[in-house]
């Protein structure tokens, strides 16, 4: 079972500032400081809420910060999740093992054509998804893959 998660005063203070701006309440604060971002994590049904009209509460909070701020649905169930996490619209499948040493690990299927947007430039998505199934469910390991096109014999 992954650890509980602990949370800095700054941490605190943050999702404070989140709650006041979106009205919206976050589970979680992660200060990304390798790719200068904040994720917050918030509850499920609650992302319009959290952005707002046309996107008015994150600009501002992203004003107030001075820092990109990211948006994540949480949901109970690791596949949903990470499929919240990463685009639902070019997820085809997640599949959830446990491998011969016991650790857990997340294969996520999407489109060979939309790999690179699942991915994010520099992997700054699949970086995202890997921090926050570790944090939440123990997963240590999340992979992206998209299903072999047919080859065609030379």
């Amino acid at each position: 079972m992954p650890q509980a998660i602990k949370l800095s005063t700054d941490q605190m203070r943050m999702m404070s500032l989140f709650q006041n701006v979106t009205g919206a309440v976050a589970r979680d604060c992660i200060e990304d400081e390798k790719q200068d971002r904040i994720i917050f994590v918030v509850n499920t049904g609650k992302m319009g809420l959290a952005i707002g009209k046309g996107g008015m509460h994150i600009k501002s909070l992203q004003n107030m910060v001075k820092r990109n701020v990211e948006l994540v649905e949480y949901d109970e169930d690791p596949a949903k999740f990470l499929t919240n996490l990463l685009n639902n619209k070019l997820i085809s499948e997640v599949k959830l093992s446990t491998r011969a040493d016991g650790t857990k690990q997340a294969i996520v299927m999407v489109d060979p054509r939309k790999k690179g947007i699942v991915v994010g430039r520099e992997g700054r998505n699949a970086e995202k998804a890997r921090l926050l199934a570790k944090r939440y469910f123990g997963i240590t390991s999340v992979l992206i893959n998209s299903p072999e096109r047919a080859r065609m014999e030379l």
